[in-house]
């Protein structure tokens, strides 16, 4: 690799890239061309995935500062200089978010029938009765308020609560000092309570944290509230386990995420109205700076409009709800092992139902021919029919092996709980690999038949959840192929064990070889660009911020090389650098549906590879993690998955493209057809159905327009 590709000017730096694909979703909350309610669950979304950035990527930055680590990125910024880019950047977007609901959803939701009363003085007698008698009936059990003076040390405030920040002075002393209180709004109570409406036809609603703070001298009753205010902390979530050290993984992280809840503070969050001298107390008692406190025009926590968007009698202001459709191939087919032994299966999610990946695991639990079973599981929801499969496999007595990641972030209590179920099930559990996280996504069903032991293998780009099974956009191959079914044994017994086979027939795996994999299909790109042949290569995928592929890239692209990156969120690879990317475009979509899958296509001189993956482009999942790639062959479902490529690549309503300086701005539809891919592949599936036949069911594709090249 030249080094001339690897020149900091050259890289975006990730972080500020993430906080850019968060500005697109708060982008969707904007666009008044989607249904009200869809805006709203959007803005929720840019809420928690700030939340998360910040217990994870901020926490980790500042982990750094403080350990004096001043080493640059690929972008050539040290930790401290990221830290200050991303606080500029959050409270200007912060800024936006409060401004679009305060003066964008808000009076919407009026207008369609919905008050959100956000403070006190807009109640009439009959409501602010109700609201009394409800904070008496309801909530006053349950609140704990916590006075803090000599006796009394300041409580532990726990990660993400919303919590409410009061000035006291005892009642009938004159000169007594301000004391302070605290009382946490309690998250077994429901945040958003319906009260009496004032107007016929229109529903009313009162945020819980309105409601104590108007009766906190309820709680306090010697004292006089001189101000109550809302406030919330962000703690370092990051786990810290030294997996070399730790004899039991189970037990480590158990106690690990116990620590979660005394992280330093990163974020604090304030009402904008608060008293400066609860700011000033709240300030020194979490150590933290000025750029890390965010004032807060609005409620605290936006996450509570997924709730909100959950309210009934407003569908009319929300997208259709959308019902994955039958998989053609299976359809009214009681046999999938038959079904898989005719012709390998392509899966495309959400458009098409997860039930396939359920049943097949279903079947393979109670099927008297199947002798084993071994899946990987990464995460999965929360009553999973797939864990409840696995369980009654082995109670049938059948060899069951699984892999249960442990350490899948934010996932690890869930995670422990089905490990244990499993295990007292019978079935043989692995809790990962010392230093990597293993995020493939696998199963393999070995069934004695008439002719052999046959093994069919799932392979996906998603997890093994019904749940999110319905809002991510993944795909999955079901197949019996020889080659595969030897590979995935491989896989399992490398997992278990310590058997790393020498070569892989069609497989390949992070983090020994796919890293080598991916450069090498690049290369050979540039290889015929550099004789004067088409080289094309499109890439799909969640986020790319791995220097050395991206290096490689850019020199494809000066050697000539057609590139088409779908990147939904983090790029750090910057477009139009002239003579290292003037052939690469990159296009981000944001939809309905949450893009996950990874899809990769090389011309190769004509003979077309097209790839599915767990993997993203980036260094966590080359190096540190356990993923796969596995190849499409069968050329009808090459021509598939490439159909998914090219209309993703002619979306002209949801796609942005990335722009020279870094922006992302939306497509020109001038002269070109209004198309949304995720709108396109949901009536694509019901057209799949229509069109079955008897036998293998033909696929029938909706008319578009030829492919453009992407906006430059």
């Amino acid at each position: 690799m030249k080094k001339e590709y690897l020149k900091p000017e050259y890289f975006e730096n990730r972080e500020l890239s993430w906080i850019g694909f968060n500005e697109r979703i708060l982008g969707e909350a904007r666009d008044k061309e989607n249904p009200l309610f869809e805006r709203i669950k959007f803005l929720s979304i840019t809420a928690s995935n700030l939340d998360e950035f910040f217990m994870v990527r901020v926490a980790s930055l500042k982990d750094m500062v403080n350990a004096e680590y001043s080493k640059k990125d690929i972008s050539g910024m040290t930790p401290a200089q990221q830290l200050e880019a991303i606080h500029n950047r959050v409270h200007h977007f912060v800024s936006t978010q409060y401004s679009t609901w305060q003066r964008s959803l808000l009076p919407g939701l009026r207008q369609c029938g919905l008050q959100v009363i956000e403070d006190y003085e807009e109640l009439n007698e009959e409501q602010e009765r109700f609201v009394d008698q409800y904070f008496m009936e309801n909530v006053y059990p349950v609140v704990t308020p916590m006075a803090v003076d000599s006796s009394r040390p300041f409580p532990l405030i726990v990660n993400k609560t919303l919590n409410l920040g009061a000035l006291l002075r005892k009642k009938n002393e004159k000169g007594a000092e301000l004391e302070f209180a605290t009382v946490q709004v309690p998250a077994v109570l429901p945040r958003i309570i319906k009260i009496p409406s004032i107007e016929k036809g229109v529903k009313s609603v009162i945020l819980l944290e309105e409601m104590i703070a108007k009766n906190m001298s309820q709680l306090f009753l010697s004292y006089d509230v001189l101000c109550v205010h809302p406030y919330r902390i962000m703690r370092n979530a990051d786990l810290s386990i030294d997996e070399d050290e730790a004899s039991d993984l189970l037990k480590e992280i158990q106690k690990q995420l116990k620590k979660r809840q005394w992280g330093e503070v990163i974020r604090l969050e304030v009402d904008d109205k608060v008293d400066k001298r609860l700011l000033k107390l709240l300030k020194k008692e979490f150590d933290i700076k000025e750029d890390g406190i965010y004032r807060i025009s609005g409620p605290l926590d936006l996450t509570f409009l997924m709730k909100m968007y959950g309210i009934s009698g407003f569908d009319d202001f929300k997208a259709p709800k959308y019902t994955p459709k039958p998989v053609p191939e299976l359809t009214g087919k009681p046999d999938i092992f038959e079904e898989i032994r005719n012709q390998d299966i392509l899966l495309h999610h959400p458009y098409q139902t997860f039930d396939p990946v359920v049943d097949f695991v279903k079947k393979a639990a109670k099927d008297p021919q199947v002798l084993a079973i071994k899946q990987t599981l990464y995460r999965v929801s929360g009553n999973s029919p797939i864990i409840a499969a696995l369980a009654q496999a082995a109670e049938n007595g059948k060899q069951v092996s699984v892999l249960v990641e442990l350490k899948a972030r934010f996932d690890e209590e869930h995670n422990i709980i089905w490990a244990k179920m499993l295990e007292r099930a019978g079935c043989h559990v692995i809790y990962g690999l010392v230093g990597l996280k293993t995020h493939s996504k696998i199963t393999l069903v070995v069934r004695k038949e008439e002719d052999g032991i046959r093994r069919y293998v799932h392979l996906g780009t998603g997890n093994y959840n019904d749940s999110t099974a319905k809002l991510y956009t993944d795909m999955g191959l079901l197949t019996c192929s020889e080659s595969i079914g030897e590979d995935a044994t491989a896989v399992f017994n490398m997992l278990s064990g310590y058997s790393e086979p020498p070569s892989w027939n069609k497989l390949s795996l992070a983090p020994l070889w796919l890293r080598d994999r991916f450069l090498m299909m690049i290369q050979r790109e540039s290889a015929h660009a550099k004789r004067g042949e088409p080289a094309h290569i499109i890439a799909k995928m969640n986020s790319l911020c791995d220097h050395e592929l991206i290096a490689a890239l850019y020199e494809a692209s000066a050697a000539g090389v057609k590139i088409e990156l779908i990147i939904r969120g983090i790029c750090s690879l910057k477009v139009g650098i002239e003579g290292v990317s003037e052939h690469i475009h990159v296009r981000s979509i944001v939809g309905t549906f949450l893009e996950h899958s990874r899809i990769y296509y090389f011309h190769n001189g004509g003979e077309e590879e097209v790839y599915l993956a767990s993997a993203d482009w980036m260094p966590r999942n080359l190096d540190r993690r356990v993923e796969i790639l596995f190849p499409i062959e069968n050329e009808h479902l090459k021509q598939e998955v490439m159909h998914v490529l090219k209309i993703q690549l002619q979306d002209t309503l949801k796609a942005q493209v990335k722009k020279p300086d870094g922006s992302y701005e939306r497509v020109d539809r001038r002269g070109k057809q209004a198309l949304s891919s995720q709108e396109y592949f949901m009536k694509y599936a019901k057209e799949l159905n229509k069109s079955q036949e008897d036998t293998v069911p033909s696929r029938v594709f909706i008319p578009a327009e030829p492919m453009e090249e992407p906006d430059e």
